[in-house]
This record gives C-alpha cells, structure tokens and sequence, in this order.
C-alpha cells in the first residue's frame, strides 16, 4: 500500500533523512522505532505532503505522492494524525473531528464514520459541545485519531499516540490501534514506548540519525538484543 524508496529529506543544509526504503502492505501495523532526532516524525511529514523530500519517492497505492498537495494525500486515503495531537482548542470537540472530513462531501458516510468515533471514544460524545482545550492530554489524543478518522483512511499514521499519557491511557490508545487494524486500517505508526509497538506490530523498522539500521517483524525485534538494550531499557 506505502512505498517509500530511498527517502532523502532536509532542513536547510541539515539532513534529517538520508535514503531510507521501507513498505506498509495493506493490512498491517508497521513501526517505526528510534531515538529522538532520528527522522521519524521527518518522515510522516513527508509522506503525508506537509514537507517536500530533497530526493527519493513515495508511493501510496500504486500512486507516486512525493509532488502531491497535503490536502490531496488525504482525500487519497492516507491520514496523519501529528505528534503533539494539534487539535484547535477552542473550537468544539465535534468542530474538531468534523474539521477531519474537510475533503469530504458525503454526508451520510460522515456520519457515520462520526458515531463510529463516538463508539471507539465515548468520552468525545458525552463532551461533544465543550471546548476541546479542556480536555487531558489521553482525551485530546482520543479527538487527535478519531478527527484522523473523519477522513476515512486507508491508511493511518499515528506519530507518537502515548506520549505522556497515564499507562492506563497508553493501553487504551493501543487497544484502540489493535481495533482499528482488526477493522481493515492499515496502520504507520511512530512510538516512543518500542514495547507497545512492537507487541503490535507486524514488522518494524528501527533509525539511527535518519537512516534504517535494522528492520524485521514485531516479534523477532522485541526478542533481539540490541533492540532491548537500546530502547526496553534491559542490560
């Protein structure tokens, strides 16, 4: 479904990506691990149009997407749902994950995808006319997916969905991801806890200074040594 092929990416003369391949086949969660400064979240924003890649190509069902308009990406069927949730916090938390469907013009098909958030986070329906920046930050990370949802995504890249949630939060966050998957999204995902990723992910691949160092399934990375060593935190 995502193709990314010798990605290349900088900011100015600092380059964040230097020539990273990887695929997502539809279907599956895919992980990317790595510290910060790594060129994970680089990446996401390249792949989802809001930055411009110095050489490579990306390709998102069988389309290259590389000189595409963010706003096309989406209509596509490829959502980002950012680092730092980025929600507007005076509109409504309705308004915001209304704000997820801009492209669309399907009313009934909005709808429903609409009731389909409020089944998955059901605090968003009960505060559905409050100011969404009044919400926690594990609440504000409900309305961050579910406005990603609102697009009716093929696929769904999640950039850092746990950061700074409670453990009891995170798991939530995560069985919600492992649903989604369940329910034919395909799922990108960029997460800080690499235990909780990889336990839920079908394959991974780890970057070191914007470049993959290693990559294999879920299961074979949270057995390998190094992997636990540098980011389970095991000796």
């Amino acid at each position: 479904m995502l193709e990314v092929k010798d990605l290349q990416v900088a900011y100015g003369r600092v380059r964040a990506v230097k020539g990273i391949s990887f695929t997502v086949e539809e279907g599956q969660i895919v992980t990317l691990l790595g510290t910060n400064g790594a060129g994970k979240t680089t990446t996401l924003k390249t792949i989802s149009g809001l930055l411009r890649p110095e050489a490579g190509e990306i390709w998102f069902d069988g389309r290259r997407i590389d000189t595409t308009p963010a706003h096309q990406i989406v209509s596509l069927g490829l959502a980002h749902s950012p680092e730092g949730r980025r929600i507007f916090p005076r509109l409504t938390v309705e308004d915001n994950l209304r704000l997820g469907a801009f492209a669309r013009k399907d009313k009934g098909g909005i709808a429903k995808d609409l009731q389909r958030a409020y089944e998955l986070f059901p605090v968003l329906h009960d505060r559905r006319s409050q100011p969404a920046g009044l919400f926690s930050g594990g609440e504000q990370q409900m309305l961050a997916i579910g406005r990603a949802l609102l697009s009716h995504p093929r696929l769904l890249m999640l950039d850092e969905p746990s950061m700074g949630l409670s453990p009891l939060m995170m798991q939530r966050i995560m069985t919600t991801i492992a649903e989604l998957q369940s329910e034919g999204v395909t799922i990108l995902l960029v997460e800080q806890n690499a235990q909780a990723a990889l336990s839920l992910a079908d394959y991974g691949y780890v970057l070191e200074t914007g470049m993959i160092t290693l990559h294999n399934s879920g299961r074979a990375l949270l057995a390998d040594e190094g992997v636990r060593k540098a980011y389970l935190g095991e000796d």
